[in-house]
């Protein structure tokens, strides 16, 4: 659930905080990829990934609770180049839950450079970041849903619309799966969900992030600067107990005061938290990906994730003002599918 935005911890420890999360497919392919440490922030923020975290994508399949497909990375201390080393392993089965499970290493090799193994490609590294935004307008939605009062987006409209995020950087980490995979079959029904994990003193994990749907922490907790919710800490199959009436509240007020186009905003604020909890990433293996105004599977790296969160949570069509075109020398067609920086 967490976000880009300028936080004290994000300034702190940007690579332990995701910033997206897509899933889409490729040729013959499933591609996860996972945004850290987006210099959004500041500057000089510590460079790459950090060396006592670990990074999982899990995949939950056919709607069930828990996962049952981990793709886990570690990395190793920058050497004096800068770059490090890492490796990719896989879980499965009641391992893909769990922290003591080991899996099957999959791949291996150096941030920067582009890896083969075999059944899977992989690339981490520091890239352009795809994702496009006008804060300001974010700005605006934020305070509406958090006070159920009128958007007034009068003033944003009288200039022109802005990508907050050309021109800076983030880093990635790309896992391209083959659908010769036993699980990530086309056809395959799966949710996915990233996390990061920082390994404490008594031996074990701590859960410090996690992102399944975009905006999530941007809308509902603009506020929340040092994440003291446990929203981020928490398991997915835990969201709707958690925070399904927060969620359904916030929403059914902000429509009631907007005027959205359902005649029952108490009932669309409860059939939206329905829908993006539990917060995972729905997407139908070998189908074309959209995170779009029809529905969620999955998400390109072009989709205009934020126009179609404002609108699901006002129940009203509400424009970016920007389009794919913003960021199109931000992405590629084929692997690794992202830019990197230079």
């Amino acid at each position: 659930m967490s976000h880009h935005l300028d936080t004290p911890l994000a300034r702190q420890s940007g690579q332990l905080f995701i910033d997206d999360l897509y899933v889409f497919g490729g040729d013959g392919c499933t591609v996860l990829m996972m945004d850290v440490n987006s210099n959004i922030t500041e500057p000089n923020v510590t460079p790459g990934f950090h060396a006592e975290a670990r990074y999982e994508f899990r995949v939950h399949f056919d709607g069930a609770d828990t996962e049952e497909l981990t793709y886990r990375v570690a990395f190793d201390p920058a050497g004096s180049d800068g770059r490090q080393a890492y490796e990719v392993w896989e879980l499965s089965g009641t391992e893909a839950r769990g922290e003591d499970g080991t899996g099957v290493r999959v791949a291996a090799g150096h941030t920067g450079d582009p890896i083969d193994g075999g059944n899977v490609r992989v690339f981490a590294g520091r890239i352009n970041d795809p994702f496009y935004i006008d804060l300001d307008e974010l700005f605006v939605i934020n305070a509406a849903v958090k006070d159920g009062t009128k958007v007034d987006l009068s003033k944003w409209r009288s200039g022109k619309p802005k990508n907050t995020f050309g021109g800076t950087q983030v880093y990635t980490i790309v896992i391209e799966i083959s659908h010769d995979h036993p699980r990530l079959r086309p056809g395959a029904e799966i949710g996915v969900w990233c996390t990061t994990k920082l390994a404490t003193d008594a031996g074990g994990w701590r859960q410090v992030n996690r992102f399944g749907l975009p905006m999530m922490w941007p809308i509902f907790w603009p506020d929340d600067t040092d994440f003291s919710n446990p929203a981020n800490e928490r398991h997915p199959s835990q969201d709707f107990n958690q925070d399904g009436k927060y969620i359904a509240e916030k929403i059914a007020a902000v429509v009631s005061a907007n005027g959205g186009n359902s005649a029952d905003p108490d009932g669309y604020g409860q059939l939206v938290a329905r829908r993006i909890f539990p917060e995972v990433m729905p997407y139908t293996v070998g189908t074309p990906a959209s995170f779009g105004f029809t529905g969620i599977n999955g998400r390109t790296l072009a989709d205009n994730a934020p126009e179609v969160m404002f609108s699901l949570v006002l129940d009203s069509a509400t424009s970016s003002g920007l389009d794919p075109s913003v960021a199109a020398s931000m992405r590629q067609d084929t692997f690794p599918w992202v830019v990197p920086a230079s």
